[in-house]
């Protein structure tokens, strides 16, 4: 166990995503990676991140989807999200820092106690 865990709720198919994991290796960390699309989600999980965030469901919905849900209820949304894990934003990243939705991937980084050297993002983005 590190003495500072980093675990990332991470899909493999998304190019934020796997610059924010590429970027929490680049500083050195061994993060737990929960690829939610395989194992799912929970009522309970997906509150609890929420809260961590300070957000709502509605607030965590992808924005290509929010529009089909302009209208619905925080419960309605969360119970879409247990059973189709895709309408989740991502990558949720939690730290002893926090919780954060990172979109842009670098957002990551106010979340590490140490920060990689240099990165560069799969689009050549370069990160400092």
């Amino acid at each position: 166990m590190t003495d500072f865990p980093v675990t990332i709720f991470h899909n493999p198919d998304c190019g934020t995503s796997r610059n924010a994991l590429a970027m929490i290796k680049a500083a050195g960390y061994a993060p737990t990676i929960i690829d939610y699309q395989r194992t799912g989600w929970t009522h309970t999980q997906l509150a609890a991140l929420f809260a961590a965030i300070d957000a709502t469901p509605r607030d965590m919905l992808r924005e290509r989807i929010h529009l089909a849900f302009a209208e619905g209820m925080d419960a309605v949304i969360l119970n879409a999200m247990v059973d189709h894990p895709i309408l989740v934003n991502r990558p949720i990243v939690v730290t002893p820092r926090g919780t954060r939705l990172c979109r842009p991937s670098e957002c990551v980084l106010d979340l590490l106690d140490r920060q990689p050297g240099h990165f560069v993002k799969e689009d050549g983005e370069i990160i400092r």
